[in-house]
């Protein structure tokens, strides 16, 4: 061989493999080899080994920018919040990097400030820059109805996660947030404890009245009237929750347990009690909602509701993406709460 018909060669050795070489040595459409390189569930599994195989002796790699063009929208998936909570956003990306994981998908993350008056905009101009696969709005931010509007008028998918039904059941994923307040006011009814204080979200949240409605029902079952002296708003945080159980503790007539509609209130709750020399649960007995880590290693460990919230993440970004390309409706029961009984409550 001439050095010339050598350095031929080397060149086309070099020549990277292209979808249209993938295609050819398949014998399918450059279409198909798209779908499979997507992980479409329209193309017929003998297919798709067949691809996957030649993909892997070619050791061919899809090029993210061509495969967004082809597209008009890049494989981003968003997150976009304005939770208060660490550790439930924490929790949410774990749910939806389990979905994520194995696919092309990447999950990128949108902080926002609904008091702000410009966040829709900002939310707005992220769709714009990104072109994002779709979004996954978390409460309080999935509850508004206008940057819904706004989504679906850029085209741009998305899941809300929210407790009450406010879009097709399609684009939501419901939690059921009554339900576990309920299950918390039962248990200290049964506990025997009557002046039970109540600290709730943000009443701009719509989970916060979703909650308050059940600990009022899990009450009423019991023969009990939720006193508004004993309810206050909280902020969903640490520090909300000690300045509000400060408040409730010095009252005249302090109640003897208290419902925190987070855990991070719930741990400020504790923080309040043994500044006021109270002890938990003899003088008081708490319970928080979540079952945060945190719950299992303060102490005594808390009572509160688990919210599977991993979960609930998992399946909004598999509907977003019909990873499984079957039914996206909701199971009957999913995402069930339930009351995990620890050492912070006891009987008065």
């Amino acid at each position: 061989m001439t050095d010339e018909s050598r350095q031929d060669s080397d060149s086309k050795r070099r020549t990277p493999v292209t979808i249209i070489d993938i295609a050819r040595m398949a014998n399918v459409s450059k279409k198909t080899v798209s779908r499979v390189i997507n992980e479409s569930p329209l193309v017929r599994e003998e297919t798709r080994e067949i691809v996957k195989q030649i993909i892997k002796e070619t050791g061919f790699t899809p090029n993210p920018q061509a495969r967004a063009l082809a597209f008009r929208r890049s494989f981003l998936i968003g997150l976009v919040y304005d939770n208060p909570s660490p550790q439930y956003v924490v929790n949410m990306q774990r749910g939806i990097l389990d979905a994520l994981d194995e696919t092309s998908f990447q999950l990128v993350l949108r902080p926002c400030d609904r008091a702000d008056a410009n966040y829709r905009e900002r939310v707005e101009s992220f769709v714009i820059q990104h072109k994002p696969f779709g979004l996954i709005l978390t409460p309080s931010v999935s509850e508004d109805d206008e940057l819904a509007e706004m989504l679906r008028e850029r085209n741009c998918a998305y899941v809300r996660i929210a407790s009450v039904e406010i879009d097709k059941p399609d684009w939501i994923i419901r939690t059921h947030d009554a339900q576990g307040a309920e299950l918390a006011a039962r248990h200290l009814a049964q506990l025997g404890h009557k002046r039970i204080g109540l600290i709730h979200g943000p009443n701009t949240f719509r989970s916060t009245h979703e909650r308050m409605a059940g600990f009022t029902k899990g009450l009423a079952d019991f023969g009990l009237t939720l006193d508004p002296a004993l309810t206050i708003e909280g902020a969903y945080t640490f520090d909300s929750g000690v300045q509000c159980a400060t408040t409730l503790l010095h009252k005249q007539d302090r109640p003897t347990a208290i419902f925190a509609g987070n855990d991070e209130m719930a741990v400020g709750v504790y923080v309040a009690a043994r500044k006021a020399g109270l002890q938990i649960p003899q003088d008081l007995s708490i319970v928080g909602f979540d079952d945060t880590p945190i719950s299992s290693r303060i102490w005594p460990p808390m009572t509160t509701v688990r919210s599977p919230i991993r979960d609930v993440g998992r399946a909004a970004a598999r509907r977003l993406i019909q990873v499984d390309g079957g039914s996206s409706a909701q199971p009957p029961g999913a995402f069930a709460l339930e009351l995990i009984v620890r050492e912070s409550t006891e009987a008065l």
